[in-house]
């Protein structure tokens, strides 16, 4: 199995533990969650049950007759519970009635939000379940959700029966841009680094989207097929993906395309004005809920209150389906080889990598030798007035060592030749970025790019630090 080494270290714990556990696995939709389990228990999994989307209660015990029949090994399938109550009690009578009574087992239940709707009373049969026999058992049970606000608000933070019942809990990330180069080695693909940026930035780390890339094809070529042929699996994925983890999916889609148009972020004001979503409790879940499930992420720029925090669209996915894809008629096709010889191509590249830095900041820290000190990153913005010109950074790092990094992210595919206009404006950037924040901290100028740079007499004391995209990958 590619990464998930925490992952696994927290299921061996749980399996080898003489006590109950209860584990809360959640994560976006796509990332890997049923794969993780089926593989790390295998034949160990006693009983599975996965819930059935937008299937009604009598559809949901229904379905868990049929699951009950494949672990009893029996001929027939058991009458349907008339209630969830009913089905773990029967599922409590066939695991008391197993031969080796010392045995751990284990009990699966997937895609738990779409089972355990406002009126099934799926929580209250599972709270008995587990109140009543599987608290006091020699037994693992994994319940696993992609609505990650779903499973938090619901299981791990429950005020009712299943209160502090969670022993283990799983947030199932992305790949890694390392894992996903490990990911696609391990299917003998063996591409470079800059196209495996290229393709990350069209799909993330998404075990099942990386699953699609074919061998023998370039990043563009791939992308090419994946993405813009008429049966190309991302074409119609954005669509699917919000529908399967969002009631009201068209309210999120909404807040999701305003984002994609503004790379440094929006504040709240502005997602209200320009989606027409009322500003209040409605909107505060919806936001936060998006970035829970890892959509959007928010910070508070340098310098300003909790008040200005801005909302930035971080999946690389659905940033490149906004750009690029959504648009096309349902009946054409588009050429992404043709696409990404143009300038708009190029000139996204470059947001994209930036996007990408950002979700792999601890990388970056790493690299910079601070990756034991407190930190806090995000973009930089000021627009020009009377005593100034404006000026923008792409990623600023603060440091509690009273230090910070202003720092360039550029996307090339070859090394950077920084002329003597680049100088002058990385030196402009510095000296008014000071101006402005009237900062005491040391100031350090990085360069992020992707192969480095060509050293000439313009680059003479002119970086602190410059890190290649092999940065990203340790």
């Amino acid at each position: 199995m590619i990464g998930r080494q925490k992952e696994i270290q927290i299921l061996t714990k749980a399996y080898s533990s003489v006590k109950p556990e209860l584990i809360a696995l959640f994560g976006r939709r796509r990332v890997g969650k049923t794969y993780l389990i089926r593989q790390y228990f295998g034949n160990k999994i006693d009983f599975e049950l996965t819930g059935l989307k937008d299937g009604n209660k009598q559809q949901q015990l229904r379905n868990f007759s049929y699951s009950l029949k494949e672990a009893i090994k029996a001929d027939e399938v058991p009458p349907t519970p008339l209630d969830w109550l009913e089905a773990f009690h029967q599922l409590k009578l066939f695991l008391e009635s197993r031969d080796d009574v010392h045995k751990r087992r284990v009990i699966f239940i997937d895609e738990l939000p779409w089972i355990a709707t406002g009126r099934s009373d799926f929580l209250t049969g599972f709270s008995y379940f587990w109140n009543s026999y599987a608290s006091k058992a020699n037994i693992v049970v994994v319940i696993c959700g992609s609505a990650t606000a779903w499973m938090t608000q619901k299981i791990i933070n429950d005020k009712g029966g299943l209160h502090n019942r969670v022993t283990q809990q799983i947030h199932l990330q992305p790949f890694t841009l390392k894992e996903t180069e490990a990911f696609l080695n391990e299917k003998n693909i063996f591409l470079d680094r800059y196209q495996i940026i290229l393709l990350y930035m069209a799909m993330g780390g998404i075990p099942l989207y990386l699953e699609q890339i074919q061998e023998g094809q370039s990043a563009v070529q791939n992308i090419d097929q994946i993405c813009f042929s008429h049966h190309g699996f991302l074409r119609n994925e954005f669509d699917n993906l919000y529908r399967a983890l969002f009631s009201n999916a068209d309210r999120f889609m909404l807040i999701v395309a305003v984002l994609s148009s503004s790379w440094k972020g929006m504040e709240r004001s502005e997602i209200v004005q320009l989606t027409d979503i009322k500003d209040g409790g409605g909107l505060t879940a919806m936001l936060k809920d998006l970035e829970m499930s890892g959509f959007i992420s928010s910070y508070v720029p340098f310098g300003k209150k909790k008040k200005n925090t801005l909302y930035r669209l971080i999946d690389c996915y659905s940033l490149f389906y906004m750009r690029f894809i959504q648009n096309i008629p349902k009946t054409e096709t588009a050429s992404y080889q043709t696409l990404s010889q143009t300038q708009t191509w190029k000139t996204w590249t470059g947001y994209a990598f930036e996007n990408i830095c950002f979700l792999h900041i601890n990388n970056i820290k790493s690299s910079l030798g601070i990756a034991g000190v407190q930190t806090s990153q995000c973009a930089f913005l000021a627009k020009a007035t009377d005593d100034y010109e404006g000026v923008q950074i792409d990623l600023l790092i603060d440091r509690s060592d009273n230090v910070i990094n202003l720092c360039e992210i550029k996307f090339y595919n070859e090394e950077m030749i920084i002329t003597k206009t680049d100088a002058e404006n990385i030196r402009k950037k510095r000296s008014i970025f000071k101006f402005i924040t009237k900062t005491k901290k040391q100031v350090f100028v990085t360069l992020i790019t992707t192969f480095g740079i060509h050293q000439n007499k313009n680059t003479l004391g002119l970086l602190d630090n410059v890190l290649t995209a092999d940065a990203l990958f340790e």
